[in-house]
């Protein structure tokens, strides 16, 4: 799954790009997030009150140790639905699962406890410019947020004006400043604000994750010492999207 769109641009040239779509069933939602780096699947089974089952599916993904991370993700079985965009993480460590296929079940549990029908949210983050860049997000189409960001720090509009976006401050900042529908909105495009900048690097040119240890030992399951050292690089799984946003889940309902 996840189709080629293009060449990848040089950087300065393009723009990140990622979506998640949720739908709502009865008794279950099903998630998909597919940006340049990755294409993930997750389907969430509850009964109005608890997640009783999930299944979380790799179909992109920079590393040959990503699919691994299927496996604690199913340590959110049992946890009670919430509308809190961090209440997964209090059920599983996520720095033990993959960062972005823990962010797309977190998603799925709080659709499931809005019982909503679909939602989509479209991320775009053009490539840097002397470490500026805007940042927008739009929920089904509508835009919610626009920051103007230079390095880690968002410099505008209000009320974000000045917020640091590194470290888990901006997290318990979000949750106190919006409700909890919005901050799950501002944690998404807070985390694609990091992500983008992959753009940056030819991950085809790392042998394995244990290249970047010294910036990212720890930080997800294909990070973890012991199995960064055997998670090879899947060459030819960066996509770009900067011309083709509709082309992101173009494999999915």
């Amino acid at each position: 799954m996840g189709l080629p769109v293009s060449e990848n641009l040089p950087y300065g040239k393009g723009i990140f790009r990622r979506r998640f779509r949720l739908r709502g069933e009865p008794g279950r939602v099903i998630a998909d997030m597919e940006d340049d780096f990755h294409r993930f699947h997750v389907e969430l089974d509850h009964d109005g009150e608890r997640v009783t089952e999930i299944r979380g599916e790799a179909h992109r993904y920079p590393w040959t140790e990503c699919p691994g991370a299927t496996v604690p993700l199913r340590e959110l079985i049992g946890m009670p639905l919430s509308l809190r965009p961090t209440a997964a993480a209090e059920h599983t460590n996520p720095r033990v699962n993959c960062t972005h296929l823990f962010d797309l079940a977190s998603l799925a549990v709080t659709h499931a406890a809005r019982g909503g029908d679909r939602r989509q949210y479209d991320i775009a983050i053009p490539d840097r410019d002397e470490g500026r860049t805007r940042a927008t997000l739009h929920r089904d189409g509508e835009p919610l947020f626009t920051w103007d960001v230079s390095g880690t720090k968002i410099e505008g509009p209000p009320p974000t004006t000045g917020i640091e976006l590194r470290g888990s401050q901006f997290i318990r900042w979000a949750e106190s400043e919006f409700d909890l529908d919005l901050a799950e909105a501002a944690i998404a495009l807070r985390r694609a604000t990091f992500i983008a900048m992959g753009r940056a690097r030819n991950l085809d040119e790392a042998p394995s994750a244990s290249v970047y240890m010294s910036l990212a030992k720890g930080s997800c399951h294909s990070f973890t010492p012991g199995i960064a050292e055997r998670a090879m690089r899947v060459k030819g799984t960066t996509h770009d999207f900067t011309h083709a946003p509709e082309r992101l889940l173009a494999d999915a309902l």
